[in-house]
C-alpha cells in the first residue's frame, strides 16, 4: 500500500513537472502581449457626452403683462392682436412673443377695512365682494385680510368663495386704520399664491393711522412685485366737514399704489355704486389686461407702456 502511495505521488510530480516544462517560452515564437480590458463607456458613448457638454443652455423668463382696453365711452375693446400692440420699458421696445386672451386663473387677496369708520359702510363692502367673487372660476383661489388697529388673516387662499363670504359676515367695524399694515401683510401672503396673475383688492374709507410699516416701505414691496392693485376708496364727498385727515390723504395713497402696479383706484362717495364697481374690477381681471391708463386705442394700435 505505501508503495502504491508512493508511486501516486511520484507521477503527479513528474506531471506537473512536464506540464511546466511544456509551457516554457519558445524563443522562436512571437512574443504576445494582451492587455486586460477597461471596463467603462464605450467611444460613441463619450463622444455623446463630449457633444451633450458642449451645448449651451440659456433660461429666458417670459413677463406676463395682462392687458385691457376700453375706448373712451369705457367699453372693452376685443378682436385684437399681437400686432396691435407696442410695449415699450424705459423707452426701449420689448419684443412681444406671445399674445393670448383666455380667461387665465387668478390668485387673489382681498384686504379689507374693519375700521370704527366703516361701521355704516359694512353692508354694502360685503355686497361689494359678493359681487366680485360672482364671476370667479374653479381655478381661482382667495385669501382674506380684515385691519383695523392691526392686519389679520381671516381666511388663507382658498377656491371656496362661499367661506370668504362666510368670514365677512360675522366681521365687526372697531377701532382705528392699518392700512399700510394690511397691504404689506397682503403682499407677503401673496407669496404662496399658485396662479400666476394675481392681484389684490382693497376696500377701504380712509388713509392710515395706525401701521407699523412707513409708506415707502409699503411701496417698495408694491413695485418689486408682480401684483396688480385695485382699490374703492369710500369717501365722504368733498364738501363734507366729516373727512377726517386720514380721509383726507386716503384718495392720494390708493392711487398712488395702484398706478404703480398697472391696477387701478375707484373712488366711491355713493354707497350704493360699491357693488357696481366690485363688478366693474372683476371683469377688466376677466379681460386679460392692464388698465386704460397704460394703453391708448388709435385707429390700428394699442401703445401700452410698461410702468411696473
Amino acid at each position: 500500500m505505501r508503495s502504491l502511495l508512493a508511486f501516486g505521488i511520484t507521477t503527479l510530480l513528474a506531471s506537473i513537472a512536464f506540464t511546466a516544462d511544456d509551457k516554457k517560452p519558445d524563443p522562436q515564437q512571437p512574443k504576445v502581449s494582451i492587455e486586460p480590458r477597461v471596463r467603462g463607456k464605450s467611444p460613441e458613448a463619450a463622444e455623446t457626452v463630449i457633444d451633450r457638454k458642449s451645448n449651451i443652455r440659456v433660461d429666458t423668463t417670459l413677463v406676463l403683462i395682462p392687458v385691457a382696453v376700453i375706448d373712451p365711452m369705457s367699453r372693452f375693446v376685443t378682436d385684437l392682436d399681437k400686432e396691435n400692440f407696442k410695449l415699450t420699458e424705459n423707452g426701449v421696445e420689448q419684443e412681444i412673443t406671445q399674445f393670448s386672451s383666455e380667461d387665465a386663473p387668478l390668485s387673489v387677496g382681498i384686504v379689507f377695512d374693519t375700521s370704527g369708520s366703516m361701521g355704516s359702510k359694512l353692508q354694502k363692502s360685503r355686497q361689494a365682494v359678493a359681487q366680485f367673487l360672482k364671476t370667479a372660476n374653479p381655478e381661482d383661489e382667495f385669501f382674506l385680510i380684515q385691519f383695523n388697529d392691526r392686519p389679520e388673516l381671516v381666511a388663507g387662499f382658498t377656491p371656496d368663495t362661499e367661506e370668504i363670504q362666510t368670514r365677512l359676515t360675522f366681521i365687526q367695524s372697531k377701532g382705528r386704520t392699518a392700512l399700510l399694515d394690511g397691504v404689506y401683510m397682503a403682499m407677503n401672503t401673496m407669496k404662496k399664491a399658485r396662479n400666476p396673475r394675481k392681484a389684490i383688492l382693497i376696500i377701504s374709507d380712509g388713509g392710515d393711522n395706525s401701521s407699523r410699516y412707513t409708506e415707502s416701505e409699503v411701496k417698495n414691496a408694491v413695485r418689486e412685485s408682480d401684483v396688480q392693485i385695485y382699490a374703492i376708496g369710500i369717501f365722504e364727498p368733498m364738501a363734507s366737514r366729516g373727512r377726517t385727515t386720514e380721509e383726507l390723504s386716503g384718495p392720494a395713497l390708493l392711487g398712488e399704489m395702484t398706478d404703480q402696479t398697472g391696477g387701478r383706484h375707484f373712488e366711491v362717495d355713493n354707497l350704493a355704486e360699491l357693488p357696481d364697481v366690485a363688478a366693474k374690477i372683476s371683469l377688466e381681471l376677466r379681460n386679460p389686461g392692464t388698465v386704460q391708463r397704460t394703453c391708448r386705442v388709435t385707429e390700428s394700435t394699442v401703445a401700452c407702456r410698461s410702468n411696473w
